[in-house]
C-alpha cells in the first residue's frame, strides 16, 4: 500500500513528486507515455511568466509568482538551463495601450515586481529588432526562460533518488475504492493507495470519471510554433508578447535557453491528442509574430511543432479534494501558466493532503541536488580532463549540439533513462541542432541498441511502435 500515488508525470506531476519525496512517504508515479514530460511538457513555449496575466484571485494569479521564484531556485540546484530574460508586451494602438494599463494593475495586485510601462522609443531602445510601430510597452523583469522537459525530468530524477516508484507506459485503466483508499489498475498490474493526486494533463477529466462523477470538461487547445535556428537566437533578448486576448497570451517571439528563437503559439480547439502542424496555423504565426518583430526570418526554420494545453470548463487551475471521491486530488485545468505555477502547485496538493491527514515527516538525508556534463560548455581544460577519464566523451555523436558519446552512455546510466532516441534528444540535445538529426540519428540509435541489448530496429524514435527500422531488406539491388 502506497500513501499517494500520482498519476502523470508532466511538469506538475513532477513537481508533486519532488516535494512529496521530501517526507517520509511510499510514493509511486504513474504515466501512460515511455517517458516523463512527454505530453504539453514538451511542447510549449518555455516561458515562465512574471504573473500580470492571470485575474487577480484566481488559483492562477495566486500561484505563478511565488511558483516563478521557486523555479528559479530549484533549476540552480537541479542544473536545469535557466535565464532571467524579462518580457515586453506590446502596444500598437490604444486599445493596446489600455491593455497595458489593465495588465499593470493586475500584475500589481498579484505582487509583481519591477513592472513600468515604455514608450515606443524606449521599448526599441532595449530591443532594436521591434516593430516602429510599437506605441508602447510593458516590461516585467521577473520573466524567464527554461528547459521545460528538463526542468520536470529534473524533478523527476529527484524524487526517484528520494525513493519515489516511477513506472513509466503506465496508462490507469481504472480505478476503485478499496477501504480507505484506492486501487489503481494498469497494464502492468494494480497499484493500492491511500491517496491520489490526479495530474494526468488533456486526460484528467476523463481519469477523474473512472472513479467520480464528471465535474469538470477538459478542453484541449492546440498552440502551433516555430522553432528556428541559432542564426535568428539573438534576434531579441527578452521574451516578446503582444496584448492577450481569450484564447491566450497570443502569439510571442522568444529566445530558447539552446540559443534559438521560438515563435508561436497559436490557440485552436483540438483533440487532446491533435499535435499536427497546419499550413493555416503557421500562416497565422508568421503573420501576427512579424507584427512585433518585422526581421524574422522564418527561412531560418529547423523544425515546426504542436503542443496541446489542458483549458478546462473553469477558466482557472482545478487543485481541489474530489466532492464525490475523499482522497482523491485534482490537479486539472493546468494550462498557462502551469509551468510558471507547477512548484506552488505541488505546495498546494501538499497541503491539502496534509489536512486530509497526510503525515508529512521531513527525511534528514534528503538529496537536492543535481548535476549533469554538458560538454560544449567546457573549457578545453576541463575537456581534456573529461575525456582522459572517460575516452567516450572524446567522440562527437551529435556536431550541430557537440553531444558526446560520454553524455549519451551518461543518460542511460540516470535514474530516469531514455527508452527512445527524442528521450535521448530531450536529456542532451543530440539531434536539436540545425540537421534535427539528420546526422547524429542513425549513431544514437546505435548506442541505444548496444547498450539497451536489443537489435537496431527494436529501437524506436518515440513511443513504441514508432519505428525507423523495420528489418533488412533480402533482395539485392539490380
Amino acid at each position: 500500500m502506497q500513501d499517494v500515488i500520482i498519476i502523470g508525470c508532466g511538469v506538475v506531476g513532477a513537481a508533486c513528486a519532488y516535494r512529496l519525496s521530501r517526507f517520509r512517504l511510499r510514493l509511486t508515479v504513474l504515466e501512460a507515455l515511455s517517458d516523463v514530460a512527454g505530453g504539453t511538457t514538451k511542447a510549449n513555449s518555455a516561458i515562465l511568466h512574471a504573473g500580470y496575466d492571470p485575474e487577480p484571485g484566481t488559483l492562477m494569479a495566486r500561484l505563478n509568482v511565488e511558483g516563478v521564484r521557486l523555479a528559479e531556485e530549484i533549476c540552480a540546484k537541479l542544473d536545469v538551463p535557466y535565464r532571467k530574460t524579462g518580457s515586453l508586451v506590446l502596444a500598437f494602438d490604444e486599445k493596446d495601450r489600455s491593455c497595458l494599463r489593465t495588465l499593470l494593475a493586475r500584475g500589481e495586485k498579484n505582487g509583481v515586481t519591477g513592472l513600468h510601462l515604455l514608450s515606443g522609443d524606449e521599448a526599441r531602445a532595449l530591443e532594436p529588432e521591434l516593430s516602429g510601430e510599437v506605441q508602447e510597452a510593458l516590461l516585467a523583469p521577473s520573466a524567464a526562460i527554461v528547459n521545460p522537459w528538463e526542468y520536470a525530468l529534473a524533478m523527476a530524477e529527484t524524487a526517484v533518488r528520494n525513493g519515489a516508484e516511477l513506472h513509466l507506459s503506465c496508462p490507469v485503466t481504472a480505478i476503485t475504492r478499496e477501504g480507505d483508499g484506492f486501487a489503481v489498475t494498469t497494464p502492468k498490474g494494480v497499484f493500492h493507495s491511500q491517496y491520489i493526486i490526479n495530474a494526468a494533463g488533456v486526460h484528467a477529466d476523463n481519469v477523474h470519471e473512472l472513479i467520480g462523477k464528471k465535474n469538470f470538461t477538459i478542453r484541449p487547445a492546440k498552440g502551433e510554433y516555430y522553432l528556428l535556428d541559432k542564426s535568428e537566437g539573438t534576434r531579441v533578448s527578452r521574451v516578446i508578447f503582444q496584448c492577450p486576448d481569450p484564447k491566450g497570451k497570443g502569439v510571442l517571439v522568444s529566445p530558447t535557453v539552446h540559443g534559438n528563437l521560438i515563435v508561436g503559439p497559436t490557440a485552436e480547439p483540438s483533440g487532446p491528442e491533435d499535435t499536427s502542424n497546419t499550413a493555416q496555423g503557421l500562416q497565422k504565426v508568421r503573420d501576427l509574430a512579424v507584427r512585433s518583430v518585422p526581421g524574422v526570418r522564418f527561412r531560418e526554420n529547423i523544425r515546426n511543432f504542436a503542443g496541446v494545453r489542458a483549458s478546462s470548463d473553469r477558466g482557472d487551475f482545478i487543485l481541489e479534494e474530489s466532492p464525490a471521491v475523499p482522497g482523491f486530488f485534482n490537479a486539472a485545468g493546468i494550462c498557462s501558466p502551469g509551468l510558471s505555477a507547477a512548484p506552488t502547485i505541488a505546495d498546494e496538493l501538499t497541503a491539502l493532503l496534509a489536512e486530509k491527514g497526510l503525515a508529512l515527516e521531513e527525511k534528514e538525508e534528503f538529496i537536492d541536488t543535481r548535476r549533469r556534463v554538458r560538454f560544449h560548455e567546457l573549457d578545453d581544460g576541463a575537456r581534456n580532463a573529461l575525456i582522459a577519464a572517460d575516452p567516450r566523451y572524446g567522440r562527437v555523436i551529435c556536431r550541430c549540439e557537440t553531444v558526446t558519446e560520454g553524455e549519451i552512455i551518461a543518460c542511460l546510466r540516470a535514474p530516469i533513462p531514455p527508452a527512445s532516441i527524442n528521450g535521448v534528444k530531450r536529456r542532451v540535445g543530440a539531434g536539436m541542432g540545425r540537421c534535427q538529426g539528420g546526422f547524429c540519428g542513425p549513431r544514437v540509435q546505435e548506442i541505444l541498441a548496444r547498450e539497451l541489448g536489443v537489435p537496431p530496429e527494436a529501437v524506436p524514435l518515440e513511443e513504441p511502435g514508432s519505428y525507423i527500422l523495420t528489418g533488412e531488406t533480402k533482395e539485392a539491388w539490380t
